[in-house]
C-alpha cells in the first residue's frame, strides 16, 4: 500500500513537470509570482471567512497554496505551488503534489490555507525536507463559519481550510499530500 502511494505522488509530480534550475531573473519572477497570488488569496479569506484575521494572527505561519490544480480519470493528481507566511512575511516558498485511484473524472482549482498554530508545529515543518499530511502530520480540516469558534489555546496545533469555487469545504481529505520547498 506505502509503495502505491508513493508511486501516485511520484506520478503526480512528473504529471505536474518536471523541475529545472532556474536562472536567478526566473526564480524572482516566480516568487513574485508566488507572492501576488498568496497576497490575493489572504485578502480573499479574510474578506470572507470571519475569525480568520484572528486565527492568522495567532498561528506561528501559514501556508498559502493559491490554486492547487486537481485533475483525474480514474487516476488523478494534485499540484500547486505557494508560500509560508508569518503576517506580511513570506519565510520560503513550497510544492504541494498528491495522486490518488478511484472514481475520478474531471478538474478542479482550490486554495489551500494551513495553519502552523504551535512552534513546535512549525518548526516540524520547516525542519523537515518533505512533509506528508497524515504521514508526518495530523492536520484538522476546518470550515470558514468555525474560524470564528476556534478555542486557539486548546485546538489542534495544524489547521487546514480550502476554499474552491462553490465556497469553503470541511470534508476534503488530503492524507498523502506531500509538501516540498521549492529551490526559489
Amino acid at each position: 500500500m506505502l509503495q502505491r502511494r508513493n508511486l501516485l505522488l511520484a506520478g503526480a509530480a512528473l504529471a505536474a513537470g518536471c523541475t529545472t534550475t532556474m536562472d536567478p531573473a526566473e526564480a524572482s519572477a516566480k516568487r513574485r509570482q508566488i507572492d501576488t497570488q498568496v497576497d490575493s488569496a489572504m485578502g480573499d479569506l479574510f474578506t470572507n471567512a470571519p475569525g480568520a484575521r484572528a486565527v492568522a494572527g495567532a498561528a506561528q505561519g501559514v501556508l498559502v497554496f493559491p490554486e492547487v490544480l486537481t485533475v483525474g480519470l480514474v487516476v488523478g493528481g494534485s499540484h500547486g505551488n505557494g508560500a509560508l507566511r508569518k503576517g506580511n512575511t513570506t519565510l520560503g516558498y513550497y510544492s504541494l503534489n498528491s495522486g490518488s485511484v478511484g472514481l475520478l473524472a474531471g478538474a478542479q482549482s482550490r486554495t489551500l490555507y494551513i495553519f502552523f498554530m504551535t512552534p513546535e508545529a512549525l518548526a516540524k515543518f520547516t525542519g523537515s525536507n518533505g512533509w506528508v499530511i497524515g504521514g508526518d502530520a495530523s492536520v484538522v480540516v476546518v470550515d470558514a463559519g468555525a474560524m470564528g469558534r476556534l478555542d486557539q489555546a486548546r485546538g489542534p496545533a495544524v489547521l487546514a481550510l480550502v476554499r474552491n469555487q462553490e465556497g469553503f469545504m470541511a470534508s476534503l481529505s488530503l492524507d498523502g499530500t506531500k509538501i516540498e520547498k521549492l529551490a526559489l
